[in-house]
This record gives C-alpha cells, sequence and structure tokens, in this order.
C-alpha cells in the first residue's frame, strides 16, 4: 500500500507530465522559455507553492522561479537550493503524454501498444521493483520523468515542510529552470537573487545514483557553401555543399560516437543537418571529460574544414565552437558540503548511494563554474530517458524526495 508521501508525490507527476513543456532548440535564440507550454507548468507551480503558504517567490521573464523558505532554526546555517527542470526533450516527441500507471508490476515484458515494448531483457532495473508502482508511455512519447519526476519530489517535499512546522530546516531555495534540453536554460540565470551556498539537481535516473562529475560540452556550428550550377552543365564549376557535409560527417571518427562510447569516453556526434547543395548548416556536438581533450576536438573539427576545403575548391567551411557547460568535480571537490552531507543523509536513511558519471550535463553544472555553487546531482527513478521506452518507479520516486528531506535535516544541523 503506497504511503500518502508517495501518493503525493505520484498525482503531482502525473498532473506534470500531461503539460506540454518539449523545448524548441531552433527557438531559444529569440523566445526564453523556447514555448509556451514551459509557462504553463512555472506558473502551475508558483500557483502551488503559494497555495502551501510560501509567498517569497520570484519568477522572471525568461522562465525562473525562485522560492525561498525562510528557516525556523535559531541559529544560522548555509542555506540549501534544489533545482529542477519543467522542459522536456525533443528526441522523440515530448507533448501529448499520455502516461500509464502500472500498480502491481508482474515482472514481465510491459506492451506500450502495438508496436513497442518495454522488454525485461533490455531493462535490468525492472527486476527489482516486481510488485511494485511503475509509469510507462502509450509508446508514442517520452514520459518526462527528465525531469518532472524532479520537480513533483521537491514539490512533495515542499508541501511535507508546509503541512508539519515543526521539521527543522535552514533556509531552502527552490529552483525550477526552464530550456535545460537546449542547453541555454542558465545563460540568463539570476545568481543575483540566489543565497545558497551549495545546491542539487534532483535530475537523475537510477535509484541511489548520485553523480559529482559531468561532462565538459562544445557545440560546433559548421556552415559550408557550395557554388551553384546548372547540372547540365556543371562539369568543373559545381561543387556541392551536401557533398562537402558528407566528407565531413563520414570523417567524424565512429571509434569515438555516441553509439561506441561509454564511461569516461568521449564523443563527436553530428546532430542535425539542413541545407541544399548550396548551403548545409551541421551542428556537432562534443563531449569529454577533460577539457583539454574536449579543446583537441575543437581544433581537429577546424582543421578537418580545412581539408574540406582543400578537397573542394572554390567551396567554403566556417566552424564556430561554443563551450555549453564544464565538469563540475573541481567545485565539489573544493567545496566538499554538498557531497558530504548528501552521503551522510543517505547513511541515516540506510541508503547505499552509488556515485556515478554523467555522460551529459544538468544545469547544476553550469551553476558550479559559473557561480562556484557545488551542485551534485540525485536520481529520480527515471529510465530509458529521451525515449518512448521510458519508465519512471515510483519507489526510487519516493526514495528520491526522502533523500531531499533528510538533506535538509542534516543541513539543519551546526
Amino acid at each position: 500500500m503506497r504511503t500518502a508521501f508517495a501518493e503525493d508525490i505520484l498525482q503531482r507527476f502525473l498532473r506534470y507530465v500531461a503539460i506540454d513543456t518539449m523545448s524548441d532548440d531552433t527557438a531559444v535564440a529569440t523566445k526564453s522559455p523556447s514555448t509556451d507550454g514551459q509557462w504553463d507548468l512555472l506558473n502551475l507551480l508558483v500557483l502551488e507553492l503559494k497555495e502551501m503558504g510560501f509567498d517569497d517567490i520570484h519568477i522572471d521573464k525568461h522562465g525562473v522561479v525562485i522560492a525561498r523558505i525562510p528557516s525556523n532554526l535559531g541559529y544560522s546555517v548555509p542555506t540549501i537550493g534544489f533545482m529542477a527542470h519543467v522542459d522536456t526533450a525533443d528526441d522523440v516527441p515530448g507533448n501529448g503524454v499520455k502516461a500509464r500507471v502500472i500498480e502491481s508490476y508482474d515482472g514481465y515484458n510491459i506492451p506500450l501498444n502495438k508496436q513497442y515494448t518495454i522488454k525485461v531483457e533490455d531493462n535490468d532495473e525492472l527486476a527489482q521493483y516486481k510488485g511494485e508502482t511503475l509509469i510507462v508511455t502509450d509508446g508514442t512519447t517520452l514520459l518526462g520523468s527528465d525531469d518532472k519526476a524532479g520537480v513533483a519530489a521537491i514539490m512533495a517535499v515542499a508541501k511535507s515542510l508546509s503541512d508539519d512546522p515543526s521539521i527543522p530546516h535552514g533556509a531552502l531555495e527552490l529552483i525550477f529552470t526552464s530550456d535545460e534540453e537546449t542547453g541555454s536554460g542558465m545563460d540568463t540565470f539570476p545568481y543575483d537573487k540566489i543565497r545558497c551556498a551549495y545546491c542539487y539537481t534532483v535530475d537523475g535516473g537510477k535509484r541511489f545514483e548520485v553523480e559529482s562529475e559531468c561532462f565538459n560540452a562544445a557545440t560546433v556550428k559548421v556552415h559550408f557553401s557550395g557554388v551553384s550550377y546548372h547540372l547540365g552543365a556543371a562539369r568543373g564549376r559545381l561543387v556541392n555543399a551536401l557533398t562537402m557535409a558528407a566528407y565531413f560527417i563520414n570523417a567524424l571518427p565512429q571509434a569515438e560516437s555516441p553509439e561506441a562510447t561509454d564511461g569516461r569516453y568521449g564523443y563527436y556526434c553530428a546532430h542535425t543537418i539542413s541545407g541544399t547543395a548550396t548551403e548545409v548548416d551541421l551542428t556537432v556536438y562534443l563531449r569529454d571529460f577533460d577539457l583539454d581533450r574536449l579543446n583537441q576536438r575543437i581544433e581537429a573539427l577546424r582543421l578537418l574544414a580545412k581539408s574540406a576545403e582543400a578537397l573542394y575548391p572554390k567551396g567554403k567551411v566556417s566552424i564556430e565552437a561554443k563551450h555549453v557547460y564544464y565538469n563540475m568535480a573541481m567545485v565539489a571537490k573544493q567545496k566538499p558540503i554538498a557531497m558530504t552531507n548528501l552521503y551522510e543523509a543517505g547513511r541515516r536513511l540506510g541508503m547505499d548511494l552509488q556515485e556515478a558519471l554523467i555522460r551529459g550535463g544538468t544545469d547544476g553544472a553550469r551553476m558550479a563554474n559559473e557561480h562556484n555553487i557545488p551542485c551534485p546531482n540525485i536520481f529520480t527513478g527515471g529510465h530509458n530517458l529521451h525515449s518512448r521506452f521510458e519508465w519512471a518507479a515510483l519507489p526510487a520516486m519516493e526514495d528520491s524526495a526522502r533523500l531531499v528531506q533528510e538533506i535538509i535535516k542534516v543541513g539543519a544541523e551546526l
């Protein structure tokens, strides 16, 4: 039988995933948040927080909500932040989510629809949730546990603090961001509005995994300019920008692609391409845990561009590289309070926390490197993120929220 706490988390999660918040990478240059649906969830969170009795809430024009909960202690302790993002990815459709609750998982494959099934053989973690509550999709969209499971956990903890003022806690900041999936959610973050000494993103996956190290990331925009001629008179004149782009992509090392790497291995990823025989735009994602190696990858692309120009005379290739976020490991080591309190909270709850690497990034990585605030990541119980095979385990979501509660208690101690 579910606890009242778990039921609150579940109902919040179902309410939040039903709101269309898929972000749009093509719109971030002109619109923040990039999609209107993100405002729907942000405004709902503000309303719910006010209904809980919290009134120190900041919401800005770029889609950031910061809710402050004052300390109820008679002494001063460092302010703690908890952060989650409201947008979902667009790797598969992220809007129109129709979540289905499996009340008592039977341990077998989970059919989503006539075409798609979550298979036990591909999901080792399913075995530990036999008899437990799972949430899945109808197979047409992702689910959105990244990161609405984190949003639900933080909001449920806020409700528990509202319902029981006797729970000791220092000052807290609940932070909800937009456009995390586009990598631009922290571009205009109001650091002057926050006071937390350390923070946690509740934006992970597997139960009991915590993370304090992530990729360094760069996005490289490559533009190919060809020379247009009528195809019937093209000999010696036409330079096909699509052919140049194909050469460029094929030269990327397949052994250093996302599908060929894991652990600490970085990669090159040709992510999006558009254009014609005359002009082509290509976006390449670069990732590496070592910053020097990431910069070497950028330089490799610059050299590859020169090679393409040499092979296709009169064609032009331009490169624009941007560092998107950095590995947050150094800040975590310099200011160990966040990880120390996290592990102490886990110990008190009997949770065997396991530290893992983030083969990606979080808003917390940017907070750490841009404002020197340690911001490790906490699990949420989501699996197969960014896919139609996504599923979330309610017991893990509840454990995530329980861990947040315990971190608050540890942080309240002198």
